[in-house]
């Protein structure tokens, strides 16, 4: 599933495409996504200009005069721009032309993403309660300690709560945790300001890296140019279950954590 790094590679890739650029027309082919895509996305943004692309979580935000464009990747949705006049691929489902002369397409194999609509974005239902951005001011261990106090759940599961932080997903907590040597199950509130320094400033090492590489494409995700991420070339634990640890030569293992699979090394991580 594509995380808060692939989102943020997709946006500004797309960024120079789109802003300032006027849509002429848009064309639905399949509107059945996680949910029905939003009919003002064909009655209101023809004829409008996209005045800025900006990202909250995992949702791309589209303004024009008359509102906002939400975008969701979903587990398998990639945003693409193209020479129009290209045949359509399967699972390619929406098509905004451009007057430039390019068009962007949404192509989602399952489905699982969405094209919504909203008059204030931060006040949508789906948005309206997510946690602060993790390379944000708001987003420190005084803050994650005060969240923490009265949760006993895995540290991973607290840092995959998009209530309390947007855009850390199962592959770059992973790795943020690795780095800061903390066990993923210890409890959330055991876990001292000193620990929470640490974790902070791993989580953001670990999303700027990601962003700066692209991304980490595992099976589906490619960026706006078609081009797939490069930074599960720099994973250290994540899929590396059975394998030495980068740090301590102990061999990694692997737990669940909510249905997620959690590699972790038994020797540095406490």
């Amino acid at each position: 599933m594509p995380e808060l790094p692939e989102v943020e590679t997709t946006r500004l890739g797309l960024l120079p495409h789109v802003v300032n650029q006027c849509i002429d027309y848009v064309e639905v082919r399949q509107s059945q996504l996680r949910w029905p895509v939003a009919k003002e996305i064909i009655e209101l943004l023809p004829g409008q200009k996209i005045t800025a692309l900006e990202r909250r979580g995992k949702y791309l935000l589209f303004e024009s005069a008359l509102g906002y464009q939400l975008v969701h990747l979903g587990m398998s949705g990639s945003l693409r721009l193209v020479d129009p006049r290209s045949p359509w691929r399967k699972h390619d489902h929406i098509q905004w032309l451009f007057a430039s002369g390019q068009a962007l397409r949404f192509h989602d194999p399952r489905r699982f993403g969405a094209v919504l609509w909203a008059n204030d974005p931060l006040q949508h239902k789906l948005l309206v309660k997510l946690g602060p951005e993790p390379l944000s001011d708001l987003f420190s261990a005084d803050y994650l300690q005060q969240c923490a106090k009265v949760r006993k759940i895995p540290l991973k599961s607290f840092i995959m709560n998009s209530h309390i932080v947007v855009g850390v997903g199962n592959i770059y907590a992973s790795e943020s945790l690795y780095m800061a040597r903390l066990h993923p199950l210890r409890p959330a509130n055991t876990v001292t300001l000193s620990q929470f320094k640490r974790l902070v400033a791993a989580i953001q090492q670990v999303l700027v890296a990601a962003i700066h590489q692209g991304g980490t494409t595992l099976r589906d995700f490619v960026n706006g140019s078609g081009d797939p991420g490069y930074f599960q070339q720099q994973l250290r634990v994540y899929g590396r279950e059975g394998q030495l640890c980068d740090h301590c030569q102990q061999i990694l293992v692997m737990v669940k954590i909510n249905q997620r699979s959690s590699v972790y090394c038994p020797r540095c991580q406490i």
